[in-house]
């Protein structure tokens, strides 16, 4: 049976909110730290790994606590509460050490809804796997409507952004009161630390292929950062209009090729949908370092419209690879590990890494500061082209190993 309309309505408010708060912070933030407060390009990175650091760290909390102690929605309620309050003071701060203590704050308070807004939606769902995407869109969307919100009023290089997503944050805090109650699932339930960071799924490593699976995602990881921490200050030092409302055009992307998705399955495979991705990685970062706010302006708009390719066919594949690789038994550990390694150290590496090399290439004018941005992408190009193609010569997908074992087998039986 599916869930009511009004359940439903409900989870999509969830949400439209959960996402419009992570937008409306975090696209721009990297032009407020570099324009208006002048941080360096290493500490604008720093500031933008605390989300990962609390991706690293939410595991533990989501596994050992929530799970076991709290219903969701009071829980859920409680953190973007508490998160609300931490970001609108975060927004009050103006030198690098305060802020970013106060941002790790507010990621450890954010980071773990992630996973508590889906488990809370899938509790309601007797077909997630049907029902879920329709209510997911709806977090694409509310990022598109944060970025054409802080892009039109023109308040990327102020603090505006986040004190916006502080009240997003402590609205939906009020609304995870009207959710679905959803009670603790694992009360009474022994949970060991191997089973909240995944490591029962180290295992699964002794596979070839799915050892170079985790290593190559670790590793394209670090040059993703780059988009996401310095795309929105390269384009308002480019004098690109609105760019956090051109940056809602890569969303856009990403809801379109989510849906044509199943067509590319059929005819590409596991495989070169990875390597696709990795590509489109490439290819971006290669746009930006060539174009200009002039008659190349549409190299960048192609990059961000790459978006779609770049995060539906690596992410969300490597998703579904792990889900069919992974036995049953160990699918949760093996999607929490992933998470770990990619979002989390892969992440954090890549946010350090990328204000190192946009200090590198920084060229200080008088009271003005500027970059030479086509060197600096080219280096996460380069990035991402190495691991592509490390990828593409020792990655073995399913389907490839089916295609072996079955012309073994014909070689055998030929020869018996």
């Amino acid at each position: 049976m599916a869930i009511s309309s009004n359940i439903r309505l409900k989870l999509s408010a969830m949400m439209f909110l959960q996402y419009f708060v992570w937008g409306a912070w975090s696209v721009t933030m990297g032009t407020w730290l570099a324009e208006t407060l002048h941080f360096s390009g290493e500490q604008i990175g720093l500031a933008y790994g605390t989300t990962a650091v609390g991706a690293m760290i939410s595991p533990f909390f989501v596994g050992m606590v929530a799970d076991r102690f709290f219903a969701t929605e009071r829980l859920l309620a409680a953190l973007h509460l508490l998160g609300g309050i931490v970001l609108f003071y975060a927004s009050t701060q103006t030198s690098f050490v305060p802020l970013y203590l106060v941002l790790l704050a507010y990621t450890l308070c954010y980071m773990p809804t992630l996973a508590l807004t889906n488990s809370l939606s899938f509790r309601q769902m007797d077909d997630p796997g049907r029902e879920f995407p329709a209510v997911r869109v709806l977090g694409t969307i509310g990022w598109i409507a944060a970025g054409l919100l802080v892009g039109t009023m023109g308040l990327e290089a102020t603090s505006m952004p986040m004190r916006l997503a502080a009240a997003g944050s402590i609205a939906l805090g009020i609304f995870s009161l009207l959710l679905p109650h959803t009670p603790p699932q694992k009360t009474g339930h022994r949970v060991t630390w191997s089973e909240v960071l995944g490591l029962d799924a180290l295992k699964l490593l002794r596979d070839s292929s799915f050892a170079i699976f985790v290593l190559g995602s670790f590793l394209i990881c670090i040059p993703l950062q780059f988009y996401y921490t310095f795309t929105n200050p390269f384009l308002n030092e480019l004098n690109v209009t609105n760019a956090a409302g051109k940056m809602t055009f890569g969303q856009m992307s990403e809801i379109f090729f989510m849906l044509v998705m199943p067509w590319f399955f059929r005819r590409l495979g596991i495989k070169y949908m990875l390597l696709a991705g990795m590509a489109a990685w490439a290819a971006r970062y290669v746009l930006f370092a060539g174009g200009n706010n002039g008659p190349l302006i549409w190299m960048l708009y192609a990059g961000i419209i790459l978006h779609g390719v770049c995060y539906d066919f690596f992410f969300v594949t490597g998703q579904i690879y792990v889900d069919r690789k992974a036995p049953a038994d160990l699918r949760a550990a093996a999607q929490g590990f992933i998470a770990f390694a990619t979002l989390g150290v892969g992440m954090f590496i890549g946010s350090w890494l990328s204000g190192t090399v946009v200090d590198a290439f920084r060229i200080a004018a008088g009271s003005e500061t500027h970059h030479m941005w086509g060197r600096i992408w080219l280096v996460p190009a380069a990035g991402a082209a190495a691991v592509l193609a490390l990828f593409a010569i020792f990655f073995i997908a399913p389907e490839e190993a089916d295609r072996t074992v079955q012309a073994q087998e014909r070689v055998v039986h030929s020869q018996s």
